[in-house]
């Protein structure tokens, strides 16, 4: 049945495969996950689970969607997503949805579905930023034509970003930075705008509505509050590491086999376990072992991503596979990072498995684009063995051989 769904879809089969297998895992982990929240609002676990497959089903069309359609097209989709983009973050400050003092969703009309828009803007910037990079090899040097229109794009959207969501936007200028160095930008300028953007992060966490969230979470992971009020260093269960101390107990009591599919406990404790924490249940039920083969197939496709990008005639089709598969595994080894206590609590779900609404959907259609390109890249080699075939050898259709 799974060969005969792959041999009807184009491009880089492991790709599909890893989506496939991360899609599944992503159904049992948010149903064992979401027991408390279903509780806390008075829903059963079924219900949220339709919704999060629901959600994975539509995330199947549109990636097959933007796989049928020809890369080339996102150049010119890409300048239409940028003058989207920016009015809709500006409106999302403004008039966005308010959690935690942060305005990072706009409420669509009619659905009543709220849609984060950092998440249109990380897709628009990498494809418009994977456009401008391939247009521009000639003249990459330049700093009028070419250094200040692709900066001024990189730095806008930060700061936009950054207003509410900071850990997005500093994941999305790495991406920028490793898509500026495959794109012969010069070690100079790139220090130059990575001086800036810093300088505006400064800005944003000092004087931005999140700052307090900020300090709070640095100084609860690097143990500096706890150590200020005890003069101990933090060890086991206080408020500000609440979350992270309980993710390290799921992980811990986990151990290498886990404790089996809908069994964890501290899914009833854990904040938000069904998207931020979801790799922490992960481990406690499926334990190190399941840990390690879900980062494997993180790994995988990032490989898979390389690939391509390696394949691809054309700089456009290059960059787009880097940028947007450098963003998918980035996002996800940020969110691991957390559960595991290597950073502060950040927010950011683990693509194709967390359970989420537009996170899924521009995820869905980033991977439908690298397999576009990687789709591209088969019809190419296609035509070239048909051509390098003898003559004599070749059968026209419509006509009998001799």
């Amino acid at each position: 049945m799974l060969e005969n769904l792959l041999s009807k879809l184009k491009g880089d089969r492991w790709i599909w495969i890893i989506v496939i297998l991360l899609s599944g895992w992503s159904l049992l982990a948010v149903y064992s996950s979401v027991g408390t929240l279903a509780y806390k609002e008075g829903k059963g676990t079924e219900l949220y689970l339709f919704k999060h497959f629901s959600l994975i089903a539509v995330g199947f069309v549109l990636m097959y969607l933007s796989h049928k359609l020809d890369y080339r097209y996102y150049a010119g989709i890409s300048k239409l997503l940028m003058v989207i983009t920016v009015p809709l973050l500006l409106y999302t400050l403004v008039f966005g949805s308010k959690v935690n003092d942060a305005s990072r969703w706009v409420t669509i009309p009619v659905i009543n579905q709220t849609f984060q828009t950092s998440d249109l803007a990380k897709l628009a910037l990498i494809t418009f930023l994977a456009r401008m990079l391939s247009k521009k090899q000639e003249e990459i040097k330049d700093v009028k034509k070419s250094f200040i229109p692709i900066m001024g794009a990189v730095c806008g959207v930060f700061v936009l970003i950054a207003w509410a969501n900071m850990s997005t936007a500093i994941m999305l200028f790495g991406v920028c930075v490793l898509l500026l160095l495959i794109g012969r930008i010069s070690f100079k300028q790139i220090a130059i705008v990575s001086a800036g953007v810093m300088l505006l992060g400064i800005v944003v966490v000092s004087i931005g509505p999140r700052r307090a969230t900020y300090y709070s979470r640095v100084k609860s992971f690097m143990g500096i509050e706890h150590e200020k009020q005890t003069g101990m260093p933090v060890s086991f269960q206080d408020d500000k590491n609440y979350q992270a101390n309980n993710a390290k107990i799921a992980i811990a009591t986990g151990g290498l086999f886990g404790k089996g599919p809908g069994n964890s406990i501290q899914r009833n404790v854990l904040p938000h376990p069904y998207s931020d924490f979801i790799f922490a249940i992960i481990i406690e039920e499926y334990g190190t072992i399941g840990g390690v083969v879900l980062i494997f197939l993180y790994l995988a496709l990032m490989y898979r991503c390389i690939r391509i990008v390696t394949l691809s005639p054309k700089a456009f089709g290059a960059f787009l596979a880097a940028g947007l598969g450098f963003s998918l595994t980035i996002q996800a080894f940020a969110n691991m990072a957390v559960a595991v206590g290597l950073g502060p609590v950040t927010g950011v779900p683990l693509p194709l498995v967390s359970m989420g609404g537009t996170s899924i959907l521009f995820t869905s259609i980033a991977l439908g684009i690298i397999l576009s390109v990687s789709r591209n890249i088969e019809e190419l080699k296609g035509k070239q063995e048909l051509d390098e075939r003898p003559k004599e050898k070749r059968v026209v259709v419509g006509t009998i051989p001799a």
